[in-house]
């Protein structure tokens, strides 16, 4: 947010510079080169001292009253040959020298001008020019005083901007901050916004959409939450039915129907609690924490895979810490990694640990087919497999990874898919600062 009015700030600088170039081309090409008209100014004294004064002598006095200005101003007269002063002239100036017009070179600190264009003054007269130099011009004083003009007249527009602009930009940071609070999973959070506010209207929208959104999630999870255990009831009688059922029969074939059926209602059972797992995780707003070693969690969560791959490999590093987070969460994201591992695994299967600074990063990668580039972030979908052909070969639902995605999003951390260097996948959980402790 700080970055878009900064850019903001720097755009309105931009544009009142580029004005004062545009400005200064525009005025100088309709009316002339404004430091000409302030040299000119600057020059007034000497320059009426030769209109008014000398300009008006007879021509028996004009040398008389032009000696007369030499002793008393400041400045320095002199009488030089016109075409002298035509070579020191840029081009441009000359068709005002001809016309017999003072012309001012401001860098020189000097005027000239023709003495009589008809030679009416003196013999020779016409030959000639008056050259004033030494003349009191400063344009860098000039240039200073239109440069803090110019900055008088930017920081007028500036200091409203900056005062709107505040006033915009804690609204809209106000609006950013409920945006985070939302994204980070507290759908109750809305925005707080006076009827003045310009983003007010927005934020009006803002809090219609999430709303809509909350609502939808509560009742998709309340959906979700009532059918899973609804469905319990009717489970347990099947359960209970195909006991009486097997205890009752003496037929093989039935017993082997009556034992596939079993098989069926305990898959639908496992599928109820991961659903149960699933809508706890997603009404959880945060993990309950607690301080608990990293490496005893790990250990145990090795010795809970059964059968083991014929390779295993449990690589931990020094000095893992603990963490201050939900133990069994944490433990049930990395037993249905090690899980999902031992699967798809050809033989191999590993898990490595270790301590990055303040983060823990927890690795298992297997020897397996892999995950193509295109599904690394579908496979946490609920319910995506991505051979459905194997459902029955591989068992699960395709609930795992998704839950596991989310008990590690309640510590704050990441779990992510990359290729392993043993062939097949490598999931890596990582778990930032704040959670980690030494």
């Amino acid at each position: 947010m700080n970055r878009l009015f900064f850019r903001f700030f720097v755009l309105v600088m931009l544009s009142i510079t580029g004005a004062t170039f545009v400005i200064y081309f525009v005025f100088a090409r309709l009316f002339g080169d404004p430091l000409d008209d302030i040299a000119r100014r600057q020059a007034s004294a000497q320059i009426f001292l030769l209109e008014q004064y000398v300009d008006q002598a007879p021509a028996d006095e004009w040398l008389g009253r032009l000696n007369k200005v030499r002793e008393v101003s400041e400045a320095q007269f002199d009488l030089v040959p016109l075409d002298q002063v035509r070579k020191t002239l840029p081009g441009r100036d000359l068709p005002a020298l001809e016309r017999g017009a003072i012309v001012l070179d401001p860098a020189n600190k000097t005027f000239y001008r023709r003495v009589d264009l008809k030679g009416e003054r003196y013999i020779g007269s016409e030959g000639e020019a008056i050259r004033a130099s030494q003349l009191p011009i400063d344009l860098g004083q000039a240039l200073l005083m239109e440069v803090v003009r110019y900055v008088v007249v930017a920081l007028a527009l500036l200091v409203p901007i900056a005062l709107w602009s505040r006033q915009h930009w804690r609204a809209l940071q106000a609006l950013s901050d409920v945006a985070d609070e939302f994204g980070a999973g507290r759908l109750a959070a809305r925005a707080t916004l006076r009827r003045t506010d310009a983003v007010y209207p927005l934020a009006e929208r803002f809090n219609a959409m999430a709303g809509r959104i909350q609502g939808l999630l509560e009742a998709q999870k309340t959906l979700l939450h009532s059918v899973s255990h609804e469905l319990r009831t009717p489970i347990a009688r099947l359960e209970f039915a195909l006991e009486l059922l097997a205890d009752r029969t003496d037929d093989p074939a039935l017993a082997k129907r009556i034992a596939a059926m079993e098989g069926d209602v305990a898959e639908l059972e496992e599928l109820v609690n991961e659903l149960l797992s699933m809508s706890k995780l997603d009404n959880a707003q945060e993990a309950q924490r607690a301080l608990f070693e990293v490496e005893p969690l790990l250990q145990e969560c090795a010795d809970g895979l059964h059968p083991r791959p014929p390779r295993f490999g449990l690589e931990l590093g020094a000095h893992l810490g603990s963490i201050d987070g939900d133990r069994r969460l944490l433990g049930r994201a990395i037993g249905n990694l090690l899980r999902n591992a031992q699967k798809y695994a050809a033989g191999q299967v590993e898990l490595h640990a270790r301590r990055d600074g303040y983060q823990l990063e927890i690795a298992v990668e297997d020897d397996g087919p892999g995950i193509p580039d295109e599904d690394r972030e579908r496979i946490f979908e609920p319910f995506f497999r991505l051979d459905r052909s194997r459902d029955r070969a591989t068992g699960g639902f395709g609930l795992g990874l998704s839950i596991a995605r989310k008990a590690v999003a309640l510590h704050g951390g990441t779990l992510v898919v990359e290729p392993s260097a043993l062939g097949g996948a490598r999931f890596v959980i990582r778990v930032p600062d704040g959670v980690v402790a030494a």
